[in-house]
């Protein structure tokens, strides 16, 4: 049997470039290689694309001063990728891709859109839903269509950036303190802050602009934060069960989600069946609605006291870490890292 040959994308420009790194060691280490052979790009913070020969120069770093680079053609009739060693170049085929990228320039459609143009097959979601997806104001609109709760939110523009007073008086006259304020356009947590008055609001503001020029100002839902994990196979869309996210800081932003040891997850929480199966059940609806391909995390908060599910976000391209919840919450369900990866490299070729 003729080996499928496998592109695994790692790194990038995005403020998420090592936990993307991490992630693509995870994905590597479990390809089948009875069914795949692996080709291994790293993308440099530089956004310069090279060819790593093995997942010890992820491990170590020392990928980065490789010499050889390696990149995706757009051009349909070669299906491949173009290496230059500087010496010579060739084309080389490759069969499907799984970009194991976080963030901007790699979960936002732009990778995807090359894909496309290459007519090479992909892991996980196309350039429509994996955009949306990390673009947290778009993904209020959509979910807004499907009648399901979600944080009462504020949007500020760029425009309304010189005037930080009137941009604050805004949010005041519809939410209130306190308050989270997030980059439309970035992941992991990145440049998220709480404000709980006009001073700490407008550092907020100033804090989410350094990432977008595009700003969320939500109400704070007070909440346990519970995530579900959604895999599309030949045999359909399906949802996990649920996990718990238990932050060692006040909320869950990039330095409790990695960097802090105490911040715990918790597989098959103790909730309410009625709630868990409301999680699954948006989950799906969401993914749906979004046109979602392959896997995506879809993240809520179960309401203190009232006992809701509130809609937080969806993440396209969820984290392989050791700690990150999607691949735990399939491994709950008896489906290992290796099954999983099969799926999901299944799940790409079935797309073309």
């Amino acid at each position: 049997m003729n080996k499928k040959v496998v592109c695994v994308i790692f790194g990038g420009e995005s403020s998420e470039h090592e936990i993307s790194c991490i992630s693509g060691t995870t994905v590597i280490n479990n390809i089948d290689r009875k069914l795949y052979d692996v080709i291994m790009i790293g993308i440099t913070k530089e956004g310069k694309w090279l060819l790593v020969d093995d997942v010890s120069e992820i491990t170590d770093g020392t990928w980065r001063d490789k010499d050889t680079a390696a990149v995706l053609l757009p051009d349909k009739c070669s299906r491949g990728i173009l290496i230059n060693d500087g010496k010579k170049s060739y084309i080389k085929h490759v069969d499907a891709v799984f970009p194991v990228l976080h963030g901007l320039y790699g979960e936002d459609g732009t990778i995807q859109g090359i894909l496309e143009m290459a007519g090479i097959p992909y892991v996980g979601c196309g350039v429509l839903a994996s955009s949306a997806a990390m673009d947290k104001l778009s993904t209020k609109k959509i979910v807004e269509s499907l009648g399901i709760r979600q944080a009462d939110y504020v949007p500020i523009m760029k425009e309304e950036l010189a005037d930080m007073d009137k941009a604050a008086a805004k949010v005041e006259a519809k939410l209130g303190y306190p308050v989270f304020v997030k980059p439309s356009n970035t992941g992991s947590s990145r440049g998220v802050s709480k404000a709980s008055d006009r001073d700490g609001l407008c550092a907020a503001i100033k804090e989410a602009a350094l990432y977008d020029v595009r700003i969320l100002v939500e109400e704070m839902i007070c909440g346990r934060e519970i995530e579900c994990a959604i895999l599309q196979d030949e045999s359909g869309v399906k949802a996990s069960g649920v996990g718990e996210i238990i932050a060692a800081a006040e909320f869950y932003d990039y330095d409790a989600k990695y960097n802090n040891s105490e911040s715990k997850t918790v597989i098959n929480p103790d909730l309410a069946e009625s709630t868990v199966e409301e999680i699954r059940k948006d989950s799906v609806s969401i993914f749906n609605a979004i046109d979602g391909a392959g896997l995506s995390r879809v993240d809520f908060f179960v309401e203190n006291g009232s006992g809701e599910v509130v809609f937080n976000e969806i993440n396209t391209m969820p984290g392989f870490t050791e700690i990150s919840m999607y691949p735990m919450l399939w491994e709950a369900k008896g489906i290992d890292k290796m099954q999983l990866i099969t799926k999901l490299i299944d799940s790409a070729k079935c797309r073309m």
